[in-house]
């Protein structure tokens, strides 16, 4: 996929998805094995949980988790050390794709605050006409300059290395986003705080014992 079809006619989002199949559950050393990117996490690499999500830009329920549930599941969990959180990168689409290499592309500190402005502004820039201008305008936010938002998005080896990691999720079994893996357990959908917590803490209790 080169950075033209992006910004280009491609579609605001992507439908197609990956055959429903049967897959074996992953071990959770398969999980963690060190991928193309380097991980973006959250919390205690020593704490009792490691949730793993994977998410689209585009998508409207990785939205909402992270505009509603994400907050309140870092303050009672990843803060408090039960729990490591890790996000990675299952673009749908094209747009996706360059809103995650834009966060890439993003300095270290201002990687999350990318996400959130991109989740945020998300109907700005992944529904519209020309995309290429909205994002621009709206990685102008985070001190990102028009060519600089074009160099990134030039950048084939990091397409490569996003679309990698969403192909390694395809092989533990995700199709559809978000996708949450509780210390190894898939979870599909935009879990509610409630929902969380009743996966989160029978492990949390189980540690301790």
């Amino acid at each position: 996929m080169k950075r033209r079809e992006f910004l280009a006619g491609a579609s605001a989002l992507g439908l197609s998805v990956v055959p429903l199949a049967s897959f074996a559950q992953p071990a959770m050393e398969d999980l963690l094995a060190p991928g193309p990117l380097a991980e973006k996490s959250f919390g205690d690499p020593k704490a009792p949980v490691t949730i793993i999500e994977y998410a689209s830009l585009t998508c409207p329920h990785c939205k909402d988790f992270h505009v509603n549930t994400w907050p309140a599941l870092k303050a009672k969990y990843v803060d408090s050390g039960k729990v490591r959180f890790i996000m990675r990168e299952f673009p749908f689409d094209p747009r996706a794709s360059a809103g995650f290499m834009l966060a890439r592309c993003s300095p270290e500190d201002k990687w999350y605050a990318t996400v959130d402005l991109l989740y945020r502004a998300q109907d700005r820039w992944a529904r519209v006409d020309d995309p290429a201008t909205a994002l621009k305008s709206i990685m102008g936010v985070t001190g990102m300059t028009g060519n600089q938002v074009e160099s990134c998005l030039q950048d084939q080896a990091l397409l490569e290395k996003v679309t990698a990691v969403a192909d390694a999720g395809r092989g533990f079994g995700v199709d559809s986003t978000p996708t949450f893996f509780i210390n190894g357990k898939m979870q599909k959908g935009a879990l509610s705080i409630d929902k969380f917590s009743a996966l989160i803490d029978p492990l949390v209790s189980g540690a301790k014992q």
